[in-house]
């Protein structure tokens, strides 16, 4: 049996990420107008801002999709299959990696961060390259990989939007669409390339509802997360082990266990 050990182009990856974090480092440096938007719906005002971070922020999520897609046509063995799942983790990892370095100050965290960051976009990236062949020897790694760091950046998130002080309406569609959006792609991976569309729908709802909840609760950003992020990867995970064939029981108790350990930490460490 040939054991295939594909790569990503390096010239192709240094250009995507040096792209992606030079954005973030330009967005720190210019500054431009700050713009205001308001809608009044019947007992709801509504505030937007629209600045040059606003801007940069849906470039660099449109920037790692399209050099995901860039990068992944190059695999010899994806042929003319769809790459559109290969985008969904890079583009949310490009995100979200901008929410804390529009928040620190500039200095030496600020840079540590910066560099974190572009490693985690290096990993998800190569993680995703070599997902592509099943044949591949490291491909059950990177798709542990790819689980863990999606689900350690969604924690990442959740703390940098409450320690932000983000409003309402702002937080809750945030962490409830890129926590469907890594449910998604987990479900996919752990179901060998089955979409389930539906429970990834379902996993966003009731984030948005926990969320909603915590927003309003004495809790600290990293006590809001580790909840949000239990809640995540518990429904992830029973729904992954019925889809596996697993009982009811034996599908619910591993990430019920887990999602008690995280909820019990948070209110530990609040």
């Amino acid at each position: 049996m040939i054991e295939h050990r594909h790569l990503p182009d390096v010239d192709r990856l240094s250009v995507l990420s040096a792209i992606i974090l030079l954005a973030y480092v330009i967005a720190r440096f210019v500054n431009f107008p700050l713009n205001e938007y308001s809608i009044q719906l019947p007992g709801l005002y509504l505030n937007f801002e629209v600045s040059i971070r606003t801007i940069i922020t849906l470039l660099v999520t449109g920037l790692a999709a399209s050099g995901a897609e860039w990068l992944m046509r190059q695999h010899p063995r994806l042929r003319e299959q769809r790459t559109f799942e290969h985008w969904i983790l890079p583009a949310v990892t490009a995100w979200v990696i901008g929410v804390p370095l529009f928040q620190l100050p500039l200095g030496f965290q600020w840079w540590i961060w910066f560099m974190i960051g572009g490693g985690l976009l290096i990993l998800v990236v190569v993680g995703e390259y070599i997902s592509i062949d099943p044949d591949d020897i490291r491909q059950p790694v990177a798709t542990a990989g790819l689980t863990a760091v999606a689900f350690s950046i969604y924690l990442i998130l959740a703390i940098a939007l409450r320690d932000a002080g983000s409003r309402l309406f702002l937080i809750v569609p945030a962490l409830a669409f890129v926590g469907g959006a890594i449910a998604l792609r987990a479900l996919q991976l752990r179901l060998h390339g089955q979409w389930a569309w539906f429970y990834a729908l379902i996993i966003a709802l009731v984030l948005s509802q926990i969320a909603a909840a915590l927003y309003y609760l004495p809790v600290s950003p990293v006590a809001f997360g580790l909840i949000l992020l239990g809640v995540v990867y518990g429904l992830t995970g029973i729904v992954a082990n019925l889809a596996d064939g697993r009982p009811v029981r034996r599908a619910i108790v591993e990430p019920a266990i887990i999602l008690s350990i995280v909820v019990i930490t948070a209110l530990w460490l609040n």
